[in-house]
């Protein structure tokens, strides 16, 4: 789930990032780190319509996996410097010697299956936004967004009890996304991305984020 601004990547505006007034009215998975806050009260369940901007966040997620998302949120600026400001371009290049000199740089998770899965990511972003996705997409945007109609779901759940680890959506794009020939996407995994980008509006409704996104 992740604060500092992607100068490479254009997103759309986002909708009014309006401060939590009481934060034991926000989201309690955000805590009290000031840079979790900012990203709840500020990026977190935003849509996100980006080709770009998508890859990388998943990508993001996907190094998560068996983490906390303040470790990779923290990380984040290391992430973009590391990879390129996730060009896709330039990732779907990466030599094994490249993906070797990431596995010494501490900015990021020194995973190595991890960094591996960051190029075969981008070369499958590239045949679809070369090639469409596999019921007619125009471009990876497109294709993500299907799996919801296009536009976000709106769930009300009053307490971190209700909200699930996955839905039938994420298991959904999670089968299509491996079919693609993308790697650490597994429906928790693809959940914790749809939250993030706006496809489900996962605040609390006593969040005051709720109410702003449901506009």
């Amino acid at each position: 789930m992740p604060a500092a601004k992607q100068p490479s990547v254009k997103k759309r505006p986002a909708k009014p990032a309006t401060k939590t007034a009481d934060p034991a009215q926000a989201c309690p998975w955000c805590g009290s780190d000031p840079l979790y806050v900012h990203y709840h009260d500020t990026e977190w369940g935003v849509p996100e319509y980006d080709n770009q901007a998508l890859l990388a966040k998943l990508i993001l997620d996907g190094a998560q996996a068996g983490l906390s998302w303040i470790t990779i949120l923290k990380k984040r600026d290391g992430y973009y410097r590391a990879f390129d400001q996730f060009n896709p371009e330039k990732m779907a290049r990466y030599t094994d010697a490249k993906l070797e000199k990431l596995m010494l740089d501490d900015g990021i998770v020194r995973n190595r299956l991890k960094i591996k899965s960051a190029r075969q990511n981008a070369q499958a972003y590239l045949r679809i936004m070369k090639n469409g996705g596999p019921n007619g997409e125009k471009d990876f945007s497109e294709f993500l967004w299907s799996f919801v109609g296009g536009q976000p779901i709106q769930n009300n759940y009053h307490s971190m009890s209700d909200v699930p680890a996955y839905s039938l959506e994420a298991e959904a794009m999670s089968k299509a996304l491996k079919k693609a020939g993308f790697n650490f996407v597994g429906p928790t995994i693809v959940y914790a991305f749809m939250q993030a980008v706006g496809m489900v509006n996962d605040h609390l409704v006593s969040c005051p984020r709720h109410a702003v996104l449901s506009r």
